[in-house]
């Protein structure tokens, strides 16, 4: 029974034979593929492991990159991956296909109960699909090292874009260059599309919002935009004028006030009016996410060029002449007006390429375009504007009219700005793009930090003074209410105005050395002062470009403020307290000692140096001390005893190793002592500590005036004991206690000694109160015809003997 059931099933396997052989002839030819050419057969087990550890390595080089020939290196060779890649994928493609082909010869496999294939049949099947599903895994390997190598090299545009900010040496190509000008007449293909499709985007939300479920909404903001936008300012203007005269004390506060007041009406609503405006579009359900973070982008930076239009009105303040801050002349004024709106313009199409280029992933040479552009309009803008005002002036004083008193930080305010932008022009003629790019960020960012200082340090000086003038309502309320004077009004005014300064200072600083272009809020300055005075931040600081900016802002900010926390203390502040002159000098001095420590300290964290590296220096001094610095060391310790223990102190009177007179100044390493005729002898301070010291004020102590007289042996001394004591007690500066006494001093044969003391308010007073007693008391011994005793001398002569004459 079983040889009738085998014939039909070997009759069955040659028939499928013979069928399969002009369908493989014909998936052949599907394929591309000869008969009498093979396809190139890839290894691709050994080939997808190679090319994903390519793909891991270049990572780890591109996190590790930093110069911008590293970074063109990286992208040639995500380029070569990602072409290797996809050429991989290409040739298992026929593979697949054949094997495909082989699957649809065979057919799917029987249901079961139906007929029963051979096991060659079945293995073959197994084996194809085993095959179909390598392939398939293969080929996704593939692709999947195709697109994370396509990844990479979009990751690297970004960080070569990023690091075109700190890389300012590189030249990068003349802005009078072919090169710089390819991205307008012709761009690449990568950037055309990137474009059109934000530009896509862009009309579509533009579209949505005009459809007919939006336009109501649409057109409601779009005016309300519009509106605050022409007319908010103008609306905030005239209440303002009403108000001021009427409730503002008369002062210089009012046009603090208006200044502020300016900057923030400017600043508020051409920012609100941006907001509406791209509400409009992101409050749409269907907008895209290009669309969202462009919109909020653009917020910021109309509300950072609203700042510099703002503070540039303020300060020329050509609609209120008479209430302007800085001491320009009107004329001056005028030819400005346009310049800082000019600026701000610029600064906002800055911005905005900038982060368009970011946004979209456009190439270096087109974010190098913007960078350009934007540099060469601001420098245009800052030359043309010193260039002018010098026109006006040479011509106001060719018609004789009078022109500010230009003050020295005027004129070099005015050579940095025009150097600057001298450089910046250089920069972008010579190809250093960059290097033009960080110049104008650094003079935008400087120049919109110190005019917000300059106007608010105005603010809050002008506010202290008018909260605790006697003169005010709200003087007259703290004189009532905390029962103070004048004088403690005065002091308050003083020590707040003094704290907000400082503070203005600080934030400034902090500004200045960690803001961010168009993103710095007064909010992130304050939590990055938390973070400093933390410690956070200045433990890991490198030395590079921006850092050396920073430790030189950090030295000359930090000069200044001590400087002129030094002045205040000792003009200001100190002089309204209770203190003596020598303490008041020994605080200023320790303060002034200390402050400079800590500005060396702080520049050299700015420039990255650690100090755990510095152990050689401090061996070397340690060595330096042993030989010559021993001496500079012990008067710089012994100065510090002086200036804490205070055995003398600022305005004393002593005596050592012969030098008498007052101290002047007590040094760190030195002690100046005015003599009498006004001449300075410089005492180290090692002798102050070590040798003995007479000082004749310590303690509030009193001068004695003592002269001693020679009488003759038959005055009646009750009657000149009398005279002198009334010729002490006449005299002004003679105490009356204790009161002046006279003692018998000495009786012998040229006559009686009489000595008479008084006492004075200050050992200073000495010398003069003695000689006027002197002058006195000749003249009254004079009218009472009391002569002095007279020296005796004797005179010995010798008796002259006669000869014998001759009689």
């Amino acid at each position: 029974m079983r040889k009738p059931l085998r014939v039909p099933l070997l009759l069955l396997a040659l028939l499928s034979c013979l069928l399969m052989t002009p369908l493989l002839s014909q998936a052949e030819e599907a394929t591309g593929q000869s008969a009498t050419e093979e396809p190139v057969k890839v290894n691709a087990s050994t080939a997808l492991p190679a090319l994903q550890k390519r793909l891991d390595s270049l990572k780890q080089r591109v996190s590790a990159a930093k110069a911008d020939k590293q970074f063109t290196i990286l992208n040639d060779d995500a380029q070569k991956l990602v072409a290797e890649a996809d050429k991989l994928a290409v040739s298992l493609t026929p593979q697949l296909a054949q094997v495909q082909a082989q699957l649809d010869v065979l057919g799917p496999a029987p249901a079961p109960g139906t007929l029963t294939e051979t096991p060659q049949v079945i293995s073959q099947r197994k084996q194809l699909n085993s095959s179909k599903a390598l392939l398939t895994m293969q080929i996704e390997q593939a692709k999947a090292v195709v697109v994370g190598a396509q990844n990479l090299s979009s990751q690297i545009a970004g960080l070569r874009r990023d690091a075109l900010k700190t890389q300012i040496a590189l030249n990068t190509g003349s802005i009078l260059g072919e090169s710089f000008w390819s991205p307008v007449f012709d761009p690449s293909d990568k950037d055309a599309a990137r474009f059109d499709e934000f530009g896509t985007q862009v009309s579509d939300a533009w579209h949505q919002a005009w459809s007919e479920d939006w336009r109501v909404g649409s057109t409601i903001y779009l005016l309300l935009a519009l509106g605050i936008g022409l007319f908010g300012r103008r609306a905030m203007d005239r209440p303002l004028n009403w108000v001021l005269p009427r409730w503002l004390p008369q002062g210089r506060f009012r046009r603090s006030f208006l200044a502020c007041f300016t900057t923030l009406s400017t600043t508020l609503t051409l920012g609100i009016c941006m907001q509406l405006l791209c509400y409009t579009f992101t409050r749409l359900p269907d907008t895209s996410q290009w669309v969202m973070e462009f919109a909020d982008q653009l917020v910021e930076l109309t509300y950072f060029s609203a700042v510099i239009a703002g503070l540039g009105i303020a300060l020329l303040s050509n609609s209120h002449p008479s209430w302007r801050l800085p001491g320009i002349a009107d004329p001056l004024a005028k030819t400005l007006s346009s310049f800082p709106i000019l600026l701000a313009t610029f600064i906002f199409i800055f911005g905005i390429i900038e982060q368009l280029n970011a946004l979209v992933g456009a190439s270096i040479a087109a974010t190098l375009f913007g960078n350009g552009l934007a540099a060469l309009l601001v420098a245009l803008n800052c030359l043309i504007a010193p260039i002018r005002v010098n026109r006006i002036r040479r011509k106001m004083s060719a018609e004789g009219e009078q022109t500010e008193a230009r003050s020295t930080v005027a004129g070099l305010i005015h050579l940095v700005i025009s150097l600057t932008a001298f450089v910046i022009l250089l920069a972008l003629l010579i190809g250093y793009i960059p290097l033009a790019r960080f110049v104008t960020f650094e003079l935008l960012w400087i120049g919109l930090v110190v005019c917000s200082l300059y106007l608010l340090i105005h603010f809050v000086v002008d506010l202290c003074e008018t909260v605790f003038s006697p003169a005010t309502q709200t003087g007259k309320i703290l004189k009532s209410t905390l029962s103070l004077n004048d004088r403690h009004l005065s002091l308050a005014a003083t020590l707040f105005s003094a704290l907000g300064k400082t503070s203005l200072l600080l934030m400034a600083a902090v500004a200045l050395l960690n803001g961010t272009f168009g993103t710095t809020t007064p909010m992130e300055l304050l939590i990055k002062i938390a973070e400093m005075w933390g410690g956070k931040g200045l433990e890991g600081m490198n030395i590079i470009p921006a850092h050396a900016v920073n430790s030189v802002l950090c030295l000359v900010i930090g000069w200044y403020v001590l400087r002129s926390t030094r002045r205040w203390l000792d003009n200001d502040f100190l002089p309204k307290t209770n203190m003596d002159r020598g303490l008041r000098a020994s605080l200023v001095t320790l303060f002034t000692n200390v402050g400079y420590v800590l500005i060396i300290m702080l520049t050299l964290s700015m420039l990255g140096i650690e100090w755990n590296k510095l152990a050689w220096i401090v061996s070397a001094l340690s060595v330096g001390i042993g030989f010559g610095l021993q001496e500079i060391v012990k008067n710089f310790i012994s100065g510090l005893i002086l200036l804490t223990e205070r055995p003398v102190k600022v305005g004393d009177l002593v005596s050592i190793s012969g030098v008498e007179g007052d101290i002047r100044r007590i040094n760190v390493r030195a002690t100046e002592i005015q003599l009498g005729d006004k001449s300075t002898v410089i005492v180290p301070n090692s002798q102050l500590i070590s040798q003995n010291v007479r000082n004749a004020t310590m303690g509030n102590a009193q001068g004695v005036a003592t002269i001693a007289l020679t009488f003759p042996l038959d005055i009646d001394p009750e009657q000149v004991r009398n005279l002198l004591l009334e010729a002490y007690k006449l005299h002004e500066s003679i105490l009356e206690n204790p009161p002046p006494s006279v003692s018998f001093k000495e009786l012998g044969p040229s006559g009686i000694v009489l000595s008479v003391t008084g006492y004075v308010n200050s050992p200073r007073m000495v010398s003069s109160t003695r000689s006027d007693l002197l002058y006195e008391i000749l003249k009254m011994l004079r009218a009472a015809e009391i002569s002095l005793s007279q020296t005796q001398t004797m005179v010995l002569e010798q008796p002259v003997h006669k000869l014998p004459t001759e009689e």
